[in-house]
């Protein structure tokens, strides 16, 4: 597929290890628990795959299980999907048997430029510490063609770094105000197509995401040059704290993506 990627190192980062486990325990109480949501997903998942052609490279981050979208993805398109959980993966190989499957930490991994046409990520982000989050929405320009796309769900909130209990299992999560976010998108070289913040209901009650469909622009990723990024990255890090959210899902890995 010409995607094949640059081989990450070890997680070292406890934040990361403890998504990492957190998912593998959760096992298949998590697909049981994203089957009482209700969110943007199917009209989301519409408008990025009316763009793009049949067979085209979509790269799921955080595919967890394979369940729902990342299925939905594979009917239509050729399909590579990353997780830092091994026990999702190994859900996602028997639920999506069509699709190519990665153990690895999505701000880690690396792939040649130009390797997709798509990207999602579900949830997924809400996962990785919030300064790193400028540099991966950069990496994710760089891996697509230009004109490719990017369908994300990010935080709606300011929430710093945030480990509990979460489904009975300890999770972390770290996110920035929708206003950040869509700042860095565009820093890292895409065009908003959309950008709303809509209600997930969970199980436990209704939480506002940032839906996000982006085209990469034709000089984006690394071309674009790392000063627009750490301007944004700089200005996200000044915001004041408002403390963690009550959120659930706010914060999944695997949901849609996977």
């Amino acid at each position: 597929m010409g995607s094949t990627p640059k081989a990450p190192g070890p997680i070292h980062d406890p934040r990361k290890t403890t998504v990492a486990e957190g998912y593998d325990a959760l096992g298949e109480d998590y697909a049981a628990w994203a089957a009482g949501i209700l969110d943007a997903r199917d009209r989301m998942l519409q408008s990025f795959s009316v763009r793009l052609q049949p067979g085209s490279r979509v790269l799921d981050l955080g595919c967890g299980s394979g369940l729902p979208a990342t299925s939905v993805l594979a009917l239509r398109f050729t399909v590579t999907g990353v997780d830092i959980s091994a026990g999702q993966l190994e859900a996602a190989r028997r639920n999506v048997p069509a699709a190519t499957f990665i153990q690895a930490d999505m701000a880690g991994i690396d792939f040649p430029a130009g390797s997709f046409d798509g990207v999602t990520a579900f949830y997924s982000i809400l996962h990785v510490p919030r300064e790193e989050h400028g540099d991966l929405l950069g990496r994710v320009a760089h891996w697509l063609v230009p004109g490719g796309l990017l369908l994300a769900t990010l935080g709606s909130a300011d929430s710093p770094d945030w480990t509990g209990e979460w489904l009975g299992h300890p999770m972390f999560f770290s996110n920035h105000d929708a206003e950040t976010n869509r700042r860095l998108v565009a820093a890292a070289g895409f065009e908003l197509l959309v950008d709303e913040v809509i209600e997930t209901v969970e199980p436990e009650g209704p939480v506002p995401f940032l839906w996000v469909l982006a085209r990469r622009l034709p000089l984006a990723g690394a071309e674009a040059g790392e000063s627009a990024r750490g301007a944004a990255a700089g200005k996200a890090r000044g915001q004041r704290s408002r403390g963690p959210r009550r959120s659930t899902v706010g914060n999944v890995a695997g949901y849609v993506a996977g």
